[in-house]
């Protein structure tokens, strides 16, 4: 029989590489007259990628609309396959070689402070903006020319695609970010969540916020804000898995309350100390949970009923009406673990909800 070979995840690249590779796509149709099938890039790593040409056509004069689509590898990300485009204008001033990045249809307008690019600019990072500055110098000095350039960027269907993503919630309207650190993307790196979580932190500390809320997703959140509905938009941010990178940015960033708002099977492994909490480690958190029951109610065929319950959520079902109590130790816990994370000197409550959005468990009631 033959064995499975383990799979190499394959790499991409980001919006901002697909943009820098749209934009020299543009410019070497002004200049050369024809469109190239492929380009090469220089990444932020210094390393070099080529990327396939997708649409190149002339805009009228000194000026060429040219796209790529994305490609993000074997890494899960809404702008897989997008289509990333570049508007690119030559002038005729030769005294001035300033290059001038704007953004088009479909890509956002910063509209809140805390981000890496001010509000009122649009949301092209200032990554991507050095790799399409570069790109452009690159090539203007190979063709021994002086002249300014304007590059607009574009997605056609980034207002859709923004509707995916919390956009809205860090203050960017009308369309997408064009992101990237290095110009790749590492599958698996979950790299775009957490620069998510840590750009939400940002913008809530800018708009003077003092005490977070902390949810692992949607569904939290909504019985968060209608629990708190007169606290800001930007108090509330989906840490989904990622437990302890939250704690710890949250306490760097200096906020000095953290309220943690989840449904039982997070805060199980979050009781844990758990640093990821991802849905592979659920049968080892049961096993805890029988060992806290038997602690706790000294009830031994209670404790093997919860090692044989399928998911956290069965057992909850049954701990509630019989040992709830349980529930409360699972609770403590979590707090426990949130204090180790984010240190002793930041207030830590923690939040459980039953399935429909009821408090199950309020650290400051305990």
């Amino acid at each position: 029989m033959a064995k499975n070979k383990k799979t190499r995840l394959r790499t991409g690249f980001t919006t901002g590489t697909a943009a820098a590779a749209a934009t020299k796509g543009a410019i070497l149709f002004i200049l050369e007259g024809k469109k190239h099938s492929k380009v090469e890039i220089e990444l932020l790593t210094g390393d070099h990628i080529t990327i396939p040409i997708y649409t190149c056509t002339s805009a009228g004069g000194k000026k060429a609309k040219c796209t790529v689509i994305k490609n993000a590898g074997d890494d899960p990300d809404i702008t897989h396959k997008a289509e990333i485009g570049a508007i690119v204008t030559l002038f005729e001033n030769r005294n001035k070689s300033n290059i001038v990045i704007t953004g088009g249809t479909g890509v956002g307008t910063v509209t809140k402070p805390g981000l890496e690019i001010n509000p009122g600019e649009p949301a092209i990072n200032p990554g991507p903006r050095q790799m399409i500055t570069q790109t452009v110098r690159e090539i203007l000095k190979e063709k021994k020319i002086s002249m300014p350039v304007k590059v607009e960027i574009f997605v056609p269907e980034g207002k859709t695609l923004a509707r995916k993503t919390l956009n809205q919630r860090l203050g960017i309207v009308g369309g997408i970010s064009i992101l990237g650190t290095t110009g790749i993307v590492t599958p698996m790196s979950h790299d775009s969540y957490i620069a998510t979580i840590q750009s939400s932190m940002s913008v809530a500390k800018a708009c003077g916020i003092t005490k977070l809320v902390l949810t692992t997703g949607r569904r939290s959140e909504r019985y968060s804000q209608a629990l708190w509905p007169n606290l800001p938009e930007e108090s509330f941010i989906q840490i989904g898995d990622f437990f302890r990178m939250s704690l710890k940015e949250a306490s760097k960033k200096g906020f000095a309350s953290i309220t943690l708002a989840a449904f039982f099977g997070k805060s199980l492994k979050m009781a844990q100390g758990v640093p990821h909490t991802h849905a592979a480690k659920s049968r080892l958190t049961l096993h805890k949970l029988a060992d806290w029951s038997l602690e706790l109610t000294k009830n031994k065929a209670f404790s093997e009923k919860i090692l044989s319950a399928n998911t956290a959520r069965h057992a909850f079902d049954f701990i509630l009406d019989q040992y709830p109590e349980v529930i409360l130790h699972v609770g403590k816990q979590m707090v426990k673990s949130a204090k180790l994370f984010a240190g002793t000197h930041v207030h830590i409550r923690g939040i459980i909800f039953d399935y429909n959005g009821n408090i199950i468990f309020n650290s400051d009631s305990h």
